[in-house]
């Protein structure tokens, strides 16, 4: 029996397959890559094509804080409430089609959704068996620090598998990486039990479907959303992807036929590069080897992924933890016309004197020059001045503020004026990881008919170490007649955050671009071209499979998306910047 399994399930047995299906594969959609994300697309999924299995994502490091502060004012609170509107229609479509759905949706309180979910197929009349995953909250556990709000383990697929064998049509989870929601389904599928030492193919298999998982999690990030070639596609509704998974752990991403967007080897490259670091995406599950990744046209708008390796995962599962850091107010200045760093001078001036009796814990400012000379607009012919402050005291951070903003209005800089006027200071929350003992973590499966099954950690465990660096390819002939262009016009990039790093994944289109991009984007050049990093400490890692260069930029974030401590506070648009950033380009590549 496989780890998880409740009695009498064998390890084999098969989810079974909807009309329409392919033989010997499973299909898993996604319908969610963020709390808030569309919310035609669950009917969407279940109505444009055939699937087996249907996941939504609904995590992420700032929706557990917004769930944390919800439970904070009802402890019956703290899951996301979009997805049972969803499936007030969507729940007897899945019934219908034969569709499992699988979601973290259950955030901090999954028992509170399954039984949720309970009601609602009472009240639309669809038989359902609903079942839930629990053990990832450890706020109990204690020893967090101080104003810990939430404090949740990522615990892997075995759970769901463990559900679904039990005959689940729902199954609700809590906080389980974003892949569990592809590898607790296929494992459930397909038998694979990677901690059974006599099938060392299981874990390829199941570190096939971990990056399987980690291209569907986010959505139509997969399908031409948010990519950097976008203006050769049409991509103004993307329909949400799907894996066809096989038995050896090989997929296919694609979308149902007719939806819009794109799925090709970039955007799936794209999608592979986000919020990953090195070689090595371990998991609670599996370690997958990114290195060994290939990617293929499979034909149309499909992307064959194999040749995935897979090594036995941590012994350790990483913690999120969400506090409290304080409250934070924002000023934005707008100076407008001619002068424009003598006005900025000037109030900034005046804004400090006023401040020098009860300064907050933390001022910053920072001047965004959108202004253009000769504007034909009084907006384009303006540049923003903000103003940040944190403080634990709320009379630091807003009366004193807004006062100070507010009495400058008639004798400061001609034209003065702010976008919105000055508030209150408003709660900002901090993001760390910690590590525990995968034992710590009490992952349970609370099957349909209400029975709890233990989830044993695996037995199987290896110590996290960075991959060796693979050689660089030959780098292009020297002398090449070479043009001062934008990066981004022979590479594609895709960033993000993960807590206060900031994540940049770049790729090239061609061999010969690889070859470029390898000798020339170095971690010096990096800083060169983001000069917030020059003082941080920015990693890279070499992807050959991928033509792709990684770089990881520790602390760029400071304590996390919550706490609001830049302009761009997850990093989603730094590697959009990086690719405007201009250099000596050979012309054979342009």
């Amino acid at each position: 029996m496989a780890p998880g399994s409740p009695p009498g399930s064998p390890p084999g047995s098969s989810l079974g397959s909807p009309a329409g299906s392919l033989p010997g594969v499973l299909r898993i959609g996604n319908a969610s890559g963020f709390y808030g994300d569309r919310f035609d697309a669950l009917r969407e999924m279940l109505t444009g094509g055939p699937l087996d299995v249907l996941t939504g994502d609904y995590l992420a490091e700032l929706t557990m804080l917004i769930l944390g502060r919800d439970r904070l004012k009802n402890p019956d609170a703290g899951y996301a409430k979009t997805f049972l509107r969803q499936l007030e229609e969507g729940l007897g479509l899945a019934h219908e089609r034969g569709v499992r759905i699988v979601t973290n949706a259950g955030g901090l309180n999954p028992a509170g959704l399954a039984a949720a979910v309970r009601a609602l197929a009472g009240r639309v009349g669809v038989p359902v068996r609903v079942a839930h995953v629990e053990g990832d909250d450890l706020l109990a556990r204690g020893g967090w620090g101080d104003g810990v709000l939430t404090a949740n383990a990522y615990l892997g697929g075995a759970g769901i598998a463990a559900c679904l064998r039990a005959g689940a049509d729902v199954v609700v989870t809590g906080r389980v990486t974003d892949a569990a929601l592809v590898t607790g389904p296929a494992a459930a599928h397909f038998g694979w039990d990677a901690d059974n030492p006599d099938r060392p193919g299981d874990l390829d298999a199941l570190a096939g479907a971990v990056v399987a998982g980690h291209v569907l999690e986010c959505g139509t990030q997969a399908t031409g959303g948010n990519y950097s070639f976008f203006t050769r596609h049409d991509v103004r509704r993307p329909g949400f992807p799907l894996a066809e998974i096989h038995a050896d752990g090989s997929a296919v991403i694609t979308k149902h036929d007719g939806t819009g967007g794109v799925v090709d080897i970039g955007t799936v490259t794209a999608q592979l590069l986000y919020e990953t670091g090195g070689a090595r995406y371990a998991g609670p599950d599996v370690t997958a080897r990114l290195d060994t990744v290939r990617l293929d046209q499979d034909g149309p708008g499909r992307v064959r992924i194999s040749g995935v390796r897979g090594e036995p995962p941590p012994p350790a599962l990483k913690v999120g933890l969400n506090r409290l850091g304080g409250l934070r107010n924002e000023i934005v200045f707008v100076l407008t016309g001619l002068d424009i760093d003598a006005k900025a001078r000037l109030v900034r001036g005046q804004v400090e004197d006023a401040l020098a009796g009860r300064r907050p814990a933390e001022v910053r400012w920072e001047l965004a020059r959108t202004d253009r000379p000769d504007a034909d607009t009084e907006e384009t012919a303006s540049a923003l001045l903000r103003l940040v402050v944190r403080d634990s005291d709320p009379e630091v951070v807003g009366r004193a503020v807004s006062g100070a903003a507010v009495e400058l209005a008639l004798g400061s800089y001609p034209g003065f004026h702010v976008t919105a006027p000055p508030g209150n200071g408003v709660p900002y929350g901090v993001f760390e990881a910690a590590y525990v003992d995968a034992s710590e973590a009490v992952h349970t499966a609370v099957l349909p008919d209400g029975r709890r099954v233990a989830v044993p950690a695996p037995s199987r465990t290896t110590a996290l170490e960075p991959v060796p660096a693979p050689a660089p390819p030959e780098p292009l002939p020297a002398g090449l007649p070479t043009r001062r262009a934008p990066l981004g016009l022979v590479v594609g990039a895709r960033s993000g955050d993960k807590g206060g790093d900031a994540n940049v994944g770049v790729w090239a289109r061609s061999e010969d671009g690889w070859r470029w991009l390898a000798h020339t984007l170095t971690t010096d050049r990096f800083r060169e071209l983001i000069p917030e990093s020059r003082e941080l400490t920015v990693v890279r890692h070499l992807l050959p499979r991928l033509r792709a260069v990684n770089f990881t930029v520790g602390g760029l974030l400071g304590e996390g998306v919550a706490a609001q401590a830049r302009f761009d506070p997850q990093a989603k648009a730094l590697g959009e910047w990086l690719r405007a950033r201009h250099a000596d380009i050979p012309e054979v590549l342009l």
